[in-house]
């Protein structure tokens, strides 16, 4: 197996641009795996080759054999598909730190123009300096999750369609002419049998649990906007029933409070109160 050390230090930065089911999901992913696979995979397979027999003396006969029974090696194959479902999350992060390094350089000048006097504050970063997943970076969250879950049930899919069942045969009787014999063909034995269909079996399981964090976690994000969306509507019913017009800095505060969501104060309404209330003084006296 190849260095993962580099995929693993940039798969470990978007540790702080995810939420906690994203945390989970890069928990699998490095630990049933990338380490699963690094460590054990080839001790596994690592006579595939090798130790793979069929009873003929035909040239060429057992390696078409394999050829057929193996298309592609299954450690490649789970690389492969390692190395795609990670690429969208490696895309989030460069996109998420450009927007956050984007936010920062145009405070920046603001602070500059206003002599340090900046009443905004960052829309995708808190007083933590947490990320923020709203705006732009939400549409990016989600998209790169329903691309992974399509790569997820693209590869899972493709492994049974180059591979066919799941369970290992332990022989198998090859009919590939030429080069084998056109009527007799080749008995090919497979070389441990069990133990690479418990761990074929194992890697779709941990596959089927990465696709499921994924849905988890657009459900959560979903849920999450609608509460922030009810509670900035409650919040404007608030300031409806008060029949007052709130300073400029208590709705700055609570833009801030809401994601950097902008509440327009209802100067139109308190003005219609002014109205209405010097009529009445008019008709009194």
């Amino acid at each position: 197996m190849g260095d993962w050390s580099y995929m693993s230090s940039l798969l470990d930065k978007v540790q702080s641009h995810s939420t906690i089911v994203g945390k989970i999901w890069m928990s699998i992913l490095f630990l049933f795996r990338i380490f699963v696979l690094g460590a054990a995979a080839d001790k596994v397979w690592g006579d595939e080759v090798s130790e793979f027999y069929c009873d003929t003396l035909e040239p060429g006969c057992q390696h078409a054999c394999y050829n057929w029974m193996f298309p592609i090696s299954y450690i490649h194959y789970w690389v492969l598909q390692i190395t795609f479902v990670s690429t969208p999350t490696l895309i989030y992060l460069g996109h998420a730190i450009h927007i956050i390094h984007k936010e920062k350089r145009m405070l920046e000048r603001l602070r500059d123009s206003t002599d340090g006097t900046v009443l905004r504050k960052p829309k995708y970063t808190d007083d933590r300096g947490k990320v923020q997943i709203t705006g732009i970076l939400f549409c990016t969250y989600i998209t790169h999750l329903v691309i992974k879950i399509l790569l997820e049930v693209g590869f899972s899919v493709g492994q049974f369609y180059i591979f066919g069942p799941v369970f290992m045969v332990p022989y198998f009787h090859c009919t590939m002419s030429p080069p084998c014999a056109r009527f007799s063909g080749a008995q090919c034995y497979v070389s441990r049998p069990t133990e690479k269909t418990i761990f074929v079996i194992f890697m779709l399981v941990v596959s089927g649990i990465s696709l499921l964090l994924n849905i988890v976690e657009i459900i959560y994000l979903l849920c999450n906007k609608k509460r922030d969306t009810s509670n900035l509507l409650q919040a404007q019913q608030h300031m409806l029933s008060t029949q007052q017009c709130p300073s400029n800095q208590t709705w700055g505060a609570l833009s801030s409070q809401y994601g950097g969501h902008t509440l327009l104060p209802l100067t139109g309404l308190c003005n219609d109160d002014k109205h209405i209330e010097s009529v009445n003084k008019e008709k009194d006296t």
